[in-house]
């Protein structure tokens, strides 16, 4: 197999357990004003993602660095392309960052109500944007020899907007179901409501995305081609469809692991229909930018796969440790007695 081919799928790979893992964090955040009914039931929700959230973002900079090494070319042509847009979504991980650590330092009414609305819209917002990112780059966008010919306000076209809103209303089902496997009594009740309540849109949303990417992209071309990659979308309808039945059932760690199999088969989906671009133009596919005209040399892509066979799964092996650690639910008598807790 190609170096290129073998960095592609380990890009796809990196961008899809990124979102599942700081999607559920982007869903408890959206959630963080909604669920909760006191101050001790809201700190319950920052201490459930508090031991994982800031390990989830290696993923985002794995991804982020792998693109940079991998394609340089076209780690450079999209920050300049989505610049606004990337620079807002920095500044939203930024902001929720601070937010979780921040809100618990004075106990003023005020202080607390203040951060409450950072964590949520600073959950909210990068959410929609990733949506919004992919969904233009599912579509293609316009660029030529003379660049990128659109701008910020191009990109909010009906299509990126649909992607954005079905990645918010995964993250919030995600997050849901999340919580109703991390917390207890009432507020675990109110969460798997919640996740229940909001399927039914997640449901309708991904048929109208399906539907919708038929006419807007192509990537449904490498499945007519290749039909066995059929399976791939198979998986996350029927991830999606597990959900509400586990869920139904009562039974949320298995409603949170459907979720997971979603959001992976979800975002395989998108990356298996690009291939072999990374990100297409919907001008002419001559000045797509692709695996094999932006990649590195054959010598640096040797090297970085060492590295990633080697690092990759030390990495996978202390998430797995970490998670174990903190698996147990969180409980708001536990939260008022740690003075360390969030």
């Amino acid at each position: 197999m190609e170096l290129q081919i073998i960095w592609f799928v380990l890009w796809g790979v990196l961008w899809a357990v990124y979102f599942m893992l700081d999607g559920f964090v982007f869903g408890t955040g959206i959630l963080h004003n909604v669920l909760p009914r006191t101050d001790g039931e809201k700190r319950v929700l920052i201490n459930t993602i508090g031991p994982v959230w800031d390990g989830n973002e290696v993923w985002l900079i794995t991804a982020g660095g792998a693109t940079f090494a991998a394609f340089p070319t076209t780690y450079a042509l999209m920050f300049s392309y989505l610049y606004t847009a990337l620079l807002l979504l920095l500044f939203s991980l930024i902001v929720r960052g601070v937010s979780f650590e921040f809100r618990g330092k004075l106990e003023g009414e005020g202080w607390k109500k203040a951060w409450d609305v950072a964590i949520q819209v600073s959950s909210f917002l990068p959410a929609l944007l990733f949506g919004v990112a992919f969904g233009n780059i599912f579509k293609g966008l316009p660029m030529d020899a003379a660049g990128y010919q659109g701008s910020f306000l191009s990109l909010l076209n009906p299509y990126g907007l649909l992607t954005g809103v079905l990645f918010v209303l995964l993250f919030t089902v995600h997050g849901a179901l999340w919580l109703s496997v991390k917390t207890v009594g009432d507020l675990r009740a109110r969460a798997k409501g919640v996740a229940d309540k909001t399927w039914p849109a997640l449901l309708v949303v991904a048929v109208a995305f399906l539907a919708y990417t038929k006419f807007a992209t192509k990537l449904f071309d490498n499945y007519l081609a290749h039909p066995l990659l059929f399976v791939v979308p198979l998986v996350a309808v029927a991830a999606l469809i597990g959900m509400r039945l586990f869920s139904a059932r009562g039974a949320m760690l298995t409603a949170f692991a459907s979720s997971c199999v979603t959001v992976l088969a979800v975002v395989a989906t998108g990356v298996a229909g690009l291939f072999p671009n990374l990100i297409p133009s919907s001008l002419d596919p001559a000045y797509s930018l692709t695996i094999f005209n932006s990649s590195s040399s054959p010598y640096t892509l040797k090297i970085m796969t060492v590295v990633a066979f080697i690092f990759v799964p030390i990495v996978i092996a202390y998430k797995i440790w970490v998670y174990r650690i903190f698996r147990a639910p969180v409980t708001e008598a536990e939260v008022l007695e740690d003075k360390h807790a969030y």
